[in-house]
C-alpha cells in the first residue's frame, strides 16, 4: 500500500504534455520527429523531469533499463560524477518508470550511472517516477543520453543496434536518436558486421569516429582469428579503450590503405505508358548505366543524345529549387 501511495500523482502520459514540448521539436511524420540539435535533446529530455514531483527510492527496488547504451564505464568519469554527490548531493533527478512486469520495482529510464553511485554510498536515489511505454521510454533514454551523455559512435551503434533486434522500426530508432535515416543505417550496419562480444571487448572507444568503425568493420571479418587472438591476449585488458582499438585495426589493416565499402548496387526497371520504349537504369558507386529498349523505333535514344544540354540545363534548375537556392 505504501508504494501505491508512493506513485500517487506520479504517474503520468506516455509523452512529456504539450506545454512542456519545445517548439522546435515537430511531432507529426517521420521526417518531421527528428530532432535537430543537442539543445533540442536536451530539452525534450528535460520535459520528462519538469513540473513533476520527486521522490526517494531505494536503489535496490530498482533494475537497469531493458536496452543497454553504454558500453563499459569511463572510470575517471564516474569517479568525479561520485565524489560530486558524495560532497554536494543528488542535484538533477533520475528517470524511472515502475516495472512493467515486476510490482513494487522500478526501471530505469535515465540515470543509471547516479542510481549506481547511489548504490555505493548507500543513499536513497532522487527520482521522478513516470508511467510510460516502451516506445516513450527508449525516446527519453535516447534522448537524455545523445543530449548530455557523450555516448560514442559505437555506443549510440549498439544502441540501435538492440532496439531494431526487439522490433523497433527506423522511424523510431531515428527520433530516440535525433539523427537521420542514413547515419542510423550505418549505425546498425557497422554493429551487426561486428561481433557484440569484440564490441564489447574494445569498448566505447571514444576517439574513434564513425568511418574508422566503419573500417574495422569491414575488416574484423575477415580475419576473425587475428582479432581473437589479440583480444585473448592478457595485455590487451591493461590498455585503453582507444588503444585497444587502434592496435587491432593496425593489426587487421596490414596494408596501410583505408578499407571503404562501395555503394549497393541498384537496378530500376521503367516502361512508357504506351509500352512503346523500355529502360534499365543501373547504378553502382559513381558509375550510372542508362540502357534503352525501341522496339517501336522511336529513336528516343537519338533524341536524348542531341537534347543533352537542355535536359542537363532543367536539371540543375530543378536542384537549385530543391536546396533553396
Amino acid at each position: 500500500m505504501a508504494r501505491k501511495n508512493l506513485l500517487a500523482g506520479l504517474v503520468g502520459a506516455d509523452e512529456p504534455n504539450e506545454a512542456a514540448r519545445p517548439a522546435s521539436y515537430p511531432t507529426r511524420g517521420a521526417a518531421k520527429s527528428m530532432i535537430r540539435s543537442v539543445g533540442d535533446l536536451a530539452r525534450q529530455a528535460d520535459a520528462y523531469l519538469e513540473g513533476e514531483n520527486i521522490v526517494e527510492v531505494d536503489p535496490a527496488d530498482i533494475d537497469r533499463s531493458f536496452v543497454a547504451d553504454r558500453i563499459g564505464d569511463d572510470r575517471e568519469e564516474y569517479v568525479v560524477l561520485r565524489e560530486a554527490i558524495k560532497e554536494g548531493g543528488q542535484n538533477t533527478p533520475v528517470l524511472l518508470r515502475p516495472h512493467p512486469t515486476e510490482s513494487g520495482r522500478f526501471m530505469i529510464v535515465f540515470g543509471h550511472r547516479r542510481v549506481r553511485v547511489a548504490r555505493e554510498l548507500g543513499r536513497r536515489v532522487r527520482a521522478v517516477v513516470k508511467q510510460m511505454s516502451n516506445e516513450a521510454h527508449v525516446k527519453a533514454q535516447g534522448h537524455e543520453n545523445s543530449a548530455r551523455a557523450n555516448l560514442t559512435f559505437i555506443e549510440k551503434a549498439s544502441f540501435a543496434k538492440q532496439l531494431e533486434e526487439l522490433g523497433y522500426g527506423r522511424d523510431l530508432i531515428v527520433s530516440s536518436l535525433g539523427s537521420n535515416e542514413a547515419s542510423v543505417s550505418k549505425m546498425i550496419s557497422v554493429a551487426r558486421r561486428i561481433p557484440s562480444d569484440v564490441i564489447e571487448k574494445i569498448g566505447a572507444a571514444p576517439s574513434a569516429g564513425r568511418e574508422r568503425w566503419v573500417e574495422l568493420s569491414l575488416l574484423v571479418g575477415k580475419k576473425s582469428d587475428v582479432t581473437a587472438q589479440f583480444l585473448s591476449d592478457p595485455d590487451v585488458e591493461q590498455m585503453s579503450s582507444d588503444l585497444r582499438f587502434e592496435s587491432l585495426l593496425g593489426l587487421l589493416n596490414t596494408s596501410g590503405r583505408k578499407m571503404r565499402k562501395g555503394l549497393p548496387k541498384q537496378e530500376h526497371k521503367w516502361s512508357a505508358p504506351d509500352d512503346a520504349l523500355q529502360a534499365t537504369f543501373k547504378q553502382s558507386g559513381k558509375k550510372t548505366t542508362l540502357a534503352l529498349e525501341d522496339p517501336s523505333g522511336a529513336g528516343f535514344g537519338g533524341w536524348i543524345t542531341e537534347n543533352l544540354d537542355a535536359l542537363y540545363e532543367q536539371f540543375q534548375k530543378t536542384r537549385s529549387t530543391k536546396n533553396g537556392d
